[in-house]
């Protein structure tokens, strides 16, 4: 049975919980039983997310490596500068454009009766040393998502002196984790008719409004960042028109990631364009790989705007500072998650967690995100995974120019082209 439930797409499934929770909640607004599927799956997350996020900052830290030769060393500055700009693009979104959503009135008055708004940068820089340096162990329970991101960058790099047997028994631990996570994502569906059901029973239908908003703002805000921002970097690196390869990576890649909805399946598709492409296999044999984790500027967009949607609803004053400060904590935070369908989602608690936001606010507000998944998810994942091929190959000819043999980046693409 639960073998051919998983034989439908998630996608499908997905809308049919949308469907199903959207028509309980207007014609059975007084089945409140109905809602307790959405906090069994607010609170399989609650617990599964920690975890994971423990477990993926150590394993990449851990496996490391330096000395990488070829264009290696600019495909990797540019996946990182990518997804820094992804997230200020973000802020800067959410400072426009600033989205108050609806959750319940429980939720709402758990995150500003049990956490105090920090009122300053000094407060905040105080409250991130102190609160870093818990018990590792109590920060996985309580859901201290900035210890857990210390203690695992810690780790992480002391184990990086370890035998490989070692590192490779914490690879498989996290694997399974994330096979774990994975699983509780399966029943997304029935938690999204629960949490659908008591927002509209709750709230009407304004609420269902609020997340339209919110789609936009994360939709329109990654169509920018891929045709403009991103853009300028491929012409920064080559200073040659860079729409052509920004095109063709979109139709090549971000089509069949958008309909996937997992950078892991797509990596044999940006192989192949890669080679189709004349590229160097030595260098995108490796760097396409590495992109599923090290280049997640969608994943850093979601982060930064779902997390700052949840400040302005429970009125946490966010300054440019502590907002710049969020961009790096989302740029270093969705490194890992690509591989996971709405693994982005799991790490908006600790970048909440900045501001002072209740971990159970929090995860209202992820669930929120499963929600509206279905297209954010389909969107983030296909502006992570064609950007995969748009740097590594913007990295080559970059690096051509550089060297004073500069390669017609156009012809490269008709050639491509011909090919597919």
């Amino acid at each position: 049975m639960f073998r051919r439930y998983r034989s439908i797409s998630l996608i499908l499934r997905i809308l049919i919980g949308l469907v199903v929770g959207a028509l309980l909640g207007v014609a059975l607004p007084s089945w409140t039983f109905i809602g307790v599927l959405g906090d069994l799956f607010v609170g399989a997350l609650k617990g599964i997310a920690p975890i994971l996020v423990f477990f993926l900052i150590t394993t990449a830290i851990s496996r490391y490596k330096r000395g990488a030769e070829n264009h290696f060393g600019t495909v990797i500055k540019l996946y990182l500068i990518a997804t820094l700009v992804a997230a200020v693009a973000a802020v800067a979104a959410s400072y426009f454009f600033p989205i108050k959503l609806i959750v319940s009135d429980a939720a709402t008055k758990a995150a500003t009766g049990t956490s105090a708004a920090p009122q300053s940068l000094g407060t905040v820089l105080e409250q991130l040393v102190v609160g870093a340096v818990s018990n590792p162990f109590g920060a996985m329970i309580e859901g201290n998502y900035l210890a857990i991101l210390f203690w695992a960058l810690m780790i992480g790099s002391a184990l990086r002196l370890a035998t490989e047997t070692t590192r490779q028994t914490i690879s498989d631990i996290t694997d399974a984790i994330q096979h774990v996570a994975q699983l509780i994502i399966e029943f997304a569906p029935f938690g999204i008719v629960g949490l659908l059901f008591r927002s509209i029973s709750e709230n009407g239908l304004n609420g269902v409004a609020r997340y339209g908003q919110l789609v936009l703002l994360l939709v329109g805000t990654m169509a920018f960042v891929y045709l403009v921002l991103y853009a300028g970097m491929v012409w920064l690196e080559t200073r040659q028109n860079p729409y052509p390869l920004i095109f063709w990576t979109l139709k090549t890649s971000g089509i069949p990631a958008f309909f996937t909805r997992s950078g892991a399946v797509n990596i044999p598709i940006n192989l192949q364009a890669s080679e189709d492409l004349g590229l160097s296999k030595s260098s995108y044999a490796i760097s396409i790989p590495l992109g599923g984790s090290a280049n997640s500027g969608g994943a850093a967009i979601t982060i930064t705007i779902m997390t700052l949607a949840a400040a302005h609803t429970v009125g946490v004053p966010v300054s440019w500072p502590l907002a710049f400060l969020l961009c790096f904590l989302s740029a270093l935070a969705s490194t890992g998650v690509s591989g996971i369908a709405g693994g982005s989602l799991l790490l908006i608690p600790m970048a909440a967690s900045l501001f002072g936001i209740h971990n159970d606010f929090a995860m209202q507000v992820v669930g929120i995100g499963f929600i509206i998944g279905v297209i954010q998810d389909s969107v983030e994942t296909a502006v992570n995974s064609a950007s995969d091929l748009l740097f590594t190959a913007a990295a080559e000819f970059g690096d051509a120019r550089r060297d004073g043999k500069p390669i017609d980046v156009n012809a490269r693409v008709r050639q491509a082209r011909k090919l597919e």
